[in-house]
């Protein structure tokens, strides 16, 4: 776990606020956030935790792994008066009101599990005794905090299996809108898929939307027919995959293992676990010990690739995870030289990217289309 106190999935950092010496941490590290008063412990039996979501529990993808993390701390904490959860709740003024709700009855810690921004925001100024976490924040308050999960890595050890895997070296990818952890994601993506063939290229397509699978299907089926053979995505559910099964493609997902939608597709995908994170943090709201902090789950803590798909083959996977076992150790393949979509360099040879960069991603790489850069 990296716990960064001075630094999207689903807004932007003020770069200015972040000390020199926070800007290099590799996978891996945690370091305490700054001192801050807790707020003061609470019996178990009389707390109430709410988690507000983007989308359906059902969606077997970012909420689906959200609400196991629910799950894990109703059963770590049995006693909890109440746990208050809402899904769907749209990027507007209806956020606000659920979550003035949450607070009106007596939710003590609150997960905002997308990145509501200031429709959050506004409710936390005002609610200054209760705990706040907005996952894919970007600010911190005396009761807000914020975490994601560096999901770059796994996704560049999934690039390396693309890398083997396609014969044309056209790669797509169906995504959500261009956003930061987009970005990082089609660029990992892309970079690992050229350790193998720097030729690679990979054709973006954005729907403006997490949930869609109808959307996703369409994106995936226009990637196919311009001739990509591999597909990748951030979307919450299945489309793209059920697609690259029918056409005859290799695809890896995002959030959860699907590849009962296309068993002979399915490569991989970016695993994500919430459930040690949220249990910790309700343990330390109920021990008086909370305070604001920034937090990346690390690969192999919170964010990894899933199990080979059935069809993969051994040397690919093993290739893959021979790149995997160098990051766990603490390489890290973003460093330069690294240019971007237009060819001007923006990561000199020898400098590595930071998390805080890697986080706030904002630039399309070289090989990279249909993202602004």
């Amino acid at each position: 776990m990296i716990d960064l106190r001075t630094l999207s999935r689903r807004g932007f950092l003020n770069m200015s606020a972040v000390g020199a010496a926070s800007l290099m941490l590799p996978a891996g590290l945690a370091r305490q956030a700054l001192a801050a008063t807790a707020l003061p412990a609470i019996a178990e039996e009389d707390a109430v935790i709410g988690f507000g979501h983007v989308g359906p529990i059902s969606d077997e993808g970012w909420t689906w792994s959200h609400h196991q993390g629910l799950l894990a701390v109703k059963e770590a904490y049995p006693k909890l008066k109440k746990i208050l959860e809402v899904e769907n709740i749209p990027y507007s003024a209806d956020a606000t009101r659920t979550y003035r709700q949450f607070v009106s009855e007596g939710a003590n810690l609150i997960f905002d599990t997308s990145s509501n921004g200031d429709f959050l925001h506004e409710v936390v100024k005002r609610a200054t005794d209760v705990a706040f976490l907005e996952c894919n924040g970007h600010i911190t308050m005396d009761n807000l905090g914020w975490y994601y999960l560096a999901h770059w890595y796994p996704t560049y050890v999934l690039g390396v299996a693309a890398g083997h895997l396609s014969k044309t070296g056209k790669l797509g990818y169906v995504a959500s809108f261009p956003v930061a952890s987009v970005y990082a994601s089609t660029n990992a993506f892309l970079m690992g898929a050229r350790t193998v063939n720097p030729q690679a290229t990979l054709q973006t397509i954005v729907i403006n939307s997490w949930f869609d699978p109808q959307a996703a299907t369409q994106a995936g089926t226009a990637l196919i027919d311009n001739g990509c053979d591999f597909l990748f995505g951030i979307m919450d559910e299945a489309g793209y995959l059920q697609v690259a099964e029918k056409r005859g493609v290799w695809a890896a997902m995002w959030n959860t293992d699907i590849r009962r939608y296309g068993p002979n597709s399915y490569v991989s995908s970016v695993i994500i676990d919430f459930k040690k994170f949220y249990v910790d943090q309700v343990g330390k709201r109920l021990a008086g010990t909370w305070t604001p902090s920034e937090t990346l789950l690390a690969m192999g803590a919170g964010v990894d690739r899933d199990a080979w798909g059935e069809k993969v083959p051994t040397d690919v996977g093993k290739a893959a995870d021979a790149v995997r076992d160098k990051i766990l150790s603490g390489w890290s393949p973003f460093e330069g030289e690294i240019k971007d979509a237009t060819g001007t360099v923006r990561v000199a040879a020898g400098q590595k990217m930071t998390e805080l960069e890697l986080y706030n991603w904002d630039w399309s790489v070289e090989g990279v289309s249909g993202l602004t850069s």
